[in-house]
């Protein structure tokens, strides 16, 4: 997802380019422990799992140039046709760098890609983390928690603890595809983790989940610690709602300078005044109690109600109660409303979104164990101090003003359809993700009047240490299709069959993506592989190499009937972030730009669902007969 969209070649590249080794090892990765020396359930199949494969340059070229056929007119194809002739020749370039990518592939015992991918897409990654790395998660209501947030938060901080007991202990059974495990490698991450800022790269820093059970909980800028363990003893919910409204009192009305704005700014700036800051052991005791914490959860002030408001406030916030750089934040609103803030660089959103799903599920039909309360009187949460020069006061200032000029340029907009849902779509007879991506280019092509560059995330988690590969959204089919539901004199009918080719061609780019037979992933280790000053083949340097990698459309589907938000920024100054929900009855979808036509999106995504089940139906198969 998100980071994964900005290996385009419109985008800037960080510095270095890529390391020869990763930014984590096993070395520096805690062990989650278990209680017999084989592993548990969830890291059971990873010894097993196959390797991300090296795709024959025979099956990416051939696919490259499908997808580039529908983005350029005939000119500028010819001369990606012979731009890929050149690099394909027998003893010619191509031939060269994938016998280098092999042997690159041979000397790694995990994956190819994963170094590179980490390196690249994220730790060297120098912008802010805020808009455009972070994502978002919006919960549903419960009525029961009406303006009563300490409530709502304590009973997320139980349910996350009960996740965290069986992903520490290894007893979670490992994510599953047609009933193939995949991967779990990124669970390793989930909790008490976290980024930290370095030149010219961030890392991971993971602490011992047993050896450390508190969570910093935020309110008005200020950092509060409360341990979750006392005497041997989880804290029973109501003891957790008791120590939060503790902190509520403390932390009373006044706002104290945000160092959790650190967080909103680019990642050199963060990583200079990061130093500053630890030069005081005051400080340093503050950041080690915040990175070592199992998570963070935000008490925010304001009272968010539409959806916009929501996804905004969970998205960015204020960026002053936040500390960005956590694996995972739970955000709770004076009104009882909540969500989630994610941070992309190790982990994608499968493990996150099954936490969040699987808390809100299990508190939903009363499967959590809340925990008898004892008498015993509870430590006051401890409240960190921080020792901050009139330079350091002066940065935080700075960085306030940076996020307000950053978020300032952009443009939310959420647009929910009830008409129907995943339920009718399988009734027409069609693929619910492919679906919803025909109604993104629909819209997209009502608004512009022309197809681009689109991506949609496509997990390969079926291989060890899997993450993404680029499902590219557009072809010659969804092309066609846009076309003729423009055009009042094709009937109906027909329009239904184009929208089947174009959602057939859709999903078929994505079953060989998720198989690892995309083409970005495997044009970037071609082009990774060249060496200083050796001069790049022309397939690079061609235009529609970058055209087609400029995601005009960033899009990725995470659906649960418990969220009603979900998101994050764009990836390219012209082009738009486009999360989307597919649930049993609601289509939901987050647009994200730097302020360009987001109403008429929304306008046009509600036309294109309202037309599309028109044509659909037109063409749905017939009900099978019941014997």
């Amino acid at each position: 997802m998100i980071r994964s969209l900005l290996l385009s070649q419109s985008v800037r590249q960080p510095t270095p380019l890529f390391k020869a080794t990763a930014r984590f090892s096993t070395a520096t990765v805690t062990r989650m422990p278990s209680s017999s020396n084989a592993p548990g359930p969830l890291y059971r199949s990873q010894s097993s799992l196959p390797k991300l494969p090296v795709p024959a340059l025979s099956e990416t070229l051939p696919l490259y140039l499908e997808t580039v056929r529908p983005l350029v007119d005939d000119a500028a194809y010819a001369k990606t046709v012979a731009a890929v002739q050149e690099f394909q020749k027998p003893g010619g370039k191509g031939e060269e760098l994938q016998a280098r990518l092999i042997e690159h592939d041979k000397s790694k015992s995990t994956s190819w890609l994963i170094d590179w991918w980490n390196s690249y897409a994220y730790m060297g990654y120098r912008d802010p983390v805020v808009v455009w790395v972070n994502y978002f998660f919006c919960f549903v209501d419960k009525k029961q928690y009406l303006n009563k947030p300490a409530a709502r938060a304590a009973e997320l901080i139980t349910g996350a603890l009960a996740f965290k007991e069986l992903v520490v202990s290894e007893q979670l059974e490992p994510d599953m595809a047609r009933k193939a495990p995949l991967c779990s490698h990124q669970y390793r991450f989930l909790f008490n983790s976290t980024r930290i800022p370095k030149i010219p790269e961030d890392v991971t820093r993971n602490s011992d989940p047993r050896a450390n059970n508190h969570i910093i909980v935020m309110r008005h800028n200020q950092f509060y610690v409360l341990e979750l363990v006392e005497n041997g003893r989880q804290l029973s919910t109501a003891e957790i709602e008791a120590q939060l409204q503790k902190i509520y009192k403390a932390a009373g009305n006044v706002k104290e300078p945000a160092v959790g704005a650190f967080t909103t700014q680019d990642r050199d700036s963060w990583a200079k005044i990061r130093e500053q800051l630890i030069a005081s052991p005051k400080n340093k005791a503050s950041l080690d109690k915040i990175e070592s914490a199992s998570f963070v959860v935000c008490l925010d002030d304001t009272k968010p109600v539409s959806y916009e408001q929501r996804s905004h406030a969970c998205w960015v916030g204020d960026g002053k109660n936040r500390f960005f750089d956590k694996s995972f934040q739970f955000i709770v609103f004076d009104n009882g409303v909540a969500g989630f803030n994610g941070e992309h660089s190790m982990m994608d959103a499968t493990p996150t979104s099954r936490l969040c799903d699987w808390v809100l599920e299990s508190l939903d039909k009363g499967k959590i164990n809340h925990g008898t309360s004892n008498s015993t009187s509870l430590s006051t949460p401890q409240k960190l101090a921080w020792d901050l020069s009139p330079q350091i006061k002066q940065e935080i200032t700075t960085a306030e003003q940076k996020f307000a000029e950053l978020v300032g340029k952009h443009d939310l907009k959420v647009v929910v359809f009830e008409g129907y849902g995943k339920n009718l779509i399988k009734k027409l007879g069609c693929s619910p993700d492919a679906y919803a991506q025909m109604a993104i280019q629909l819209a997209y092509y009502k608004t512009y009047g022309v197809s681009r560059a689109t991506y949609e995330s496509a997990q390969t988690k079926k291989y060890a240490y899997g993450r993404t590969e680029t499902g590219r959204s557009v072809s010659l089919e969804s092309v066609a299709w846009v076309k003729a539901m423009q055009d009042a004199s094709i009937p109906a009918q027909k329009k239904g069959e184009l929208g089947r080719k174009a959602i057939a061609a859709q999903s078929g780019y994505m079953a060989k993506a998720v198989d690892g037979k995309g083409v970005d992933r495997h044009l970037l280790g071609l082009r990774l592989l060249l060496k200083p000053n050796e001069p790049k083949p022309t397939i690079f340097t061609d235009p529609s190499y970058a055209l087609s990698s400029h995601w005009n459309l960033s899009t990725s589907q995470i659906s649960s009937e418990y969220y009603n938000g979900y998101g994050w920024g764009e990836v390219v100054a012209d082009g738009y972030g486009c999360a989307y929900m597919v649930n049993n009855n609601v289509l939901q979808f987050n647009l994200v730009s730097q302020k360009l036509q987001n109403e008429e999106m929304r306008y046009n995504l509600l036309e294109a669902l309202r037309e599309m089940k028109v044509v659909f139906e037109a063409t749905a198969p017939a009900p099978k007969a019941k014997l």
